[in-house]
């Protein structure tokens, strides 16, 4: 793999010479701007405000426009040397539990090979010490002309580093949940309960990108001059729900029909749970559960709970009995004349 970036790894006093290369790429299907009328393509070409004439890639640079509108020109030499210690080093800065990281401040992903023969020890070190303690390295790096957070991680036997956002970068929900006072009751918690049973899990590796087959479907039809094939209608309802319940039943019933399970979606017994409220049962037992549970019950813990009864029958009867002696002691005696 081609490294997008050499540096090093700071850490403490150890430096581990090391490459950044990408973890993931984009399988995607890119499209060109085209003339409709003859298919030509569009281009965009730069033109300098200044000369009125177009340049070419060696003559672009960068710079920074201040509020005035005055352009201040920036040079790659201007940045490579910037005061800070994470233009060519990774910093690690911490170490933390891997559940502190917000994945709403997850960025790109990288693997971090080591940089040659020499590098080999320490960044092993680094590795074992990252699986030995089942934490993950906060990092500070400079990449692409701005300073960033990182992550690294363990995967396999390499080192990844995933880009962090800031945290002032990741926007609170605000606005975003309903604003209506919405209740749900605990027989439609229940049925989606059993819809995320019934969906259960799924190995990763078995979805792939139907849209990037489909879109590749019709660019091979049309390059061989056939007619791509049509999409299904969508179906009627506009995506209203109607009926809640309904909808759940249906789903849960779709979804073991997809299994090749009993499609019959049962009344669900009442899950464990602190949903239910004192009121919704009045502190009883229901008959179903107590019947449930007396039909489960071996003849073994009949016996003993008729013994516990007859031992719980006797220790009543003694500090009934308690309670009864020290009653006598307390006759008010005869005053004497």
């Amino acid at each position: 793999m081609r490294s997008i970036w050499n540096g090093a790894i700071s850490f403490g006093l150890v430096s581990i010479p090391i490459k950044l290369v990408n973890a993931t790429e984009n399988h995607s299907i890119s499209f060109r701007q085209i003339h409709t009328e003859d298919g030509g393509r569009i281009r965009y070409r730069k033109f300098c405000e200044l000369e009125d004439r177009e340049v070419g890639s060696q003559e672009i640079g960068k710079g920074y426009e201040d509020s005035d509108g005055t352009i201040i020109p920036i040079t790659d030499e201007d940045l490579a040397g910037l005061p800070i210690p994470t233009a060519k080093t990774i910093e690690i800065v911490a170490f933390v539990p891997e559940d502190r990281i917000d994945p709403l401040q997850m960025d790109a992903a990288y693997y971090l090979q080591a940089g040659g023969a020499p590098a080999a020890k320490p960044y092993t070190l680094l590795r074992e010490a990252l699986k030995r303690s089942k934490k993950v390295a906060i990092t500070k790096y400079a990449l692409r002309g701005r300073e960033r957070l990182g992550m690294l991680r363990v995967v396999g036997d390499a080192i990844a580093m995933h880009g962090l956002l800031w945290p002032d970068e990741v926007r609170a929900p605000e606005g975003v949940a309903p604003d209506a006072d919405v209740t749900v009751r605990d027989k439609e918690l229940d049925l989606a309960d059993a819809l995320m049973d019934t969906l259960g899990e799924v190995d990763l590796e078995d979805l792939h990108d139907e849209y990037r087959e489909a879109v590749e479907e019709v660019v091979a039809a049309k390059a061989a001059g056939e007619t791509p094939k049509e999409a299904p209608a969508p179906e009627s309802g506009g995506g209203k729900v109607l009926d809640l319940m309904a909808a759940l039943e249906n789903s849960v019933r779709a979804a073991r029909e997809s299994r090749g399970e009993d499609a019959e979606v049962k009344e669900l017994p009442p899950r464990k749970t602190s949903r239910s409220s004192p009121k919704d049962t009045g502190g009883k037992k229901s008959t179903s559960t107590a019947k449930k549970k007396t039909a489960s019950s071996p003849r073994k813990s009949t016996s003993k709970t008729s013994q516990t009864e007859k031992k719980s029958t006797k220790s009543t009867a003694k500090k009934t009995a308690a309670k009864k002696t020290p009653a006598k002691k307390t006759t008010p005696r005869k005053r004497s004349a």
